[in-house]
């Protein structure tokens, strides 16, 4: 393959010169950014909650991973036509109805639960309708960003909408895992129901201006159109591959932590999470300055041997302190893999197939962590968490070194997404 990707625009360049933190200088933007920080927050209370619920419901490590594999399988049976209906209509109002959804699903699952009434299905079906609004809203959310940050600070704008959801990824699981100790999991749910508010207040009061080009393709015909382009791009399948042998041999830990984590209790596992979200914050600080001197393929592969070898030591580790360090170490490893890729997707393709172009990235990422997470756990109910947790971190070295000829390396490619206002 050639070491250059196609459909950047040149107006990537001109960033250069602007302030990490400019765009919370916008009030438009910084409104929906705080917004977005408290709903990622309870976001990660609420797989918090819905993974300790699990442990108390049932013993199974099976059950216990499929709450990750039901938040992330409506990716299979949506996403496509969500990212197409990202490019057809009003934004505004379709994010409006994702965010009550999710709402309602959270805030029905609260009350199920501090009435006593759920079960491990019922909380898998919960968890599985979670998942399902958040699906469907993805594609639309990523695509707003262009419409509420100045053209010169799209890029920063970005970049803090990464850093927003580590600091979540970073607070949110210990909150969660203070809440759950000091209450049970439905207050941690009915906590998430009521973060959504904030974000539904900024879509209410947005005066969204009307497109001037709208797009009148029907559904089957912009699907069709994604499809067409995937098919013809090397670019886009060097992306999708490396994706794809990545999320499914790397989904073992996060699937298999509330298990690994039970003798620590709720706070212990919260606080585990909040190590591997304090390691991903890190490295979001430290990743540009590291890409001065590796390959985005280098920056990928010592990421992945990494996270290799943490997901084997978490298998094995009885010590928390030290299971909390490994932690640190997978979440740096984690930023460092998912940025990369997020990049790639974000840049190959024009700006006019990019929902669409996200939701196939999507697609694979997130369900190849769904397929992982029931393969591990159905793997780890037969030989055990550590033996588990050293075939996984096989499967991701072996995958390495399988897609060696997919190559993410380009002398243009900066570790911040493209963007261009549509």
């Amino acid at each position: 393959m050639a070491d250059s990707f196609q459909g950047i625009p040149p107006e990537r360049a001109a960033h250069g010169s602007v302030s990490a933190w400019a765009p919370l200088r916008e009030p438009l933007f910084r409104s929906l950014w705080i917004a977005a920080v408290i709903t990622y927050i309870g976001k990660w209370m609420q797989m918090v909650g819905a993974a300790w619920l699990m442990t108390q419901l049932t013993t199974s490590p099976l059950m216990v991973s499929l709450v990750q594999a039901a938040m992330m399988l409506p990716v299979f049976l949506v996403i496509l036509p969500a990212g197409a209906l990202a490019d057809m209509v009003d934004r505004r109002r379709y994010l409006l109805f994702t965010q009550a959804w999710m709402v309602a699903a959270a805030g029905i699952l609260g009350v199920l639960t501090l009435l006593g009434y759920v079960t491990p299905w019922l909380l898998l079906g919960f968890t599985f309708l979670l998942g399902l609004g958040a699906v469907v809203n993805d594609p639309a959310w990523q695509a707003i960003t262009p419409e509420i940050a100045s053209p010169r600070n799209l890029a920063p704008a970005v970049a803090l909408n990464s850093a927003a959801f580590n600091v979540a990824r970073a607070v949110g699981p210990a909150i969660g895992g203070a809440v759950i100790a000091a209450t049970n999991s439905g207050i941690a749910f009915l906590m998430n129901a009521a973060g959504f508010f904030g974000v539904i207040l900024f879509l209410y009061r947005w005066k969204r201006p009307r497109r001037e080009h709208p797009n009148t393709e029907r559904l089957v015909e912009s699907l069709r159109a994604g499809f067409a382009y995937v098919r013809r791009n090397h670019l886009v399948h060097c992306v999708l591959i490396r994706t794809a042998a990545f999320s499914v041999a790397a989904s073992s830990l996060l699937a298999l932590l509330p298990v690994i984590a039970r003798p620590y209790g709720a706070s212990g596992y919260g606080l585990l999470l909040g190590s591997f979200g304090i390691g991903a914050l890190v490295a979001a600080v430290l990743l540009p300055r590291l890409r001065t001197s590796l390959s985005v393929d280098g920056v990928v592969a010592a990421a992945i041997v990494l996270f290799a070898l943490t997901t084997s030591a978490a298998g094995y580790l009885q010590s928390f302190g030290m299971l909390a360090v490994v932690l640190f170490a997978a979440g740096m490893a984690w930023i460092g893999i998912v940025a990369c890729l997020n990049v790639a997707a974000q840049t190959m393709t024009p700006s006019y197939m990019r929902a669409r172009a996200l939701s196939m990235y999507l697609l694979v990422l997130q369900g190849g962590m769904a397929i992982g997470s029931a393969a591990w756990g159905a793997l780890a109910t037969k030989i055990g968490i550590p033996s588990t947790m050293l075939c996984s971190s096989l499967a991701l070295i072996l995958g390495l070194a399988a897609v060696r000829q997919y190559r993410l390396t380009s002398h243009e490619l900066e570790l911040a997404p493209s963007v261009v206002r549509d």
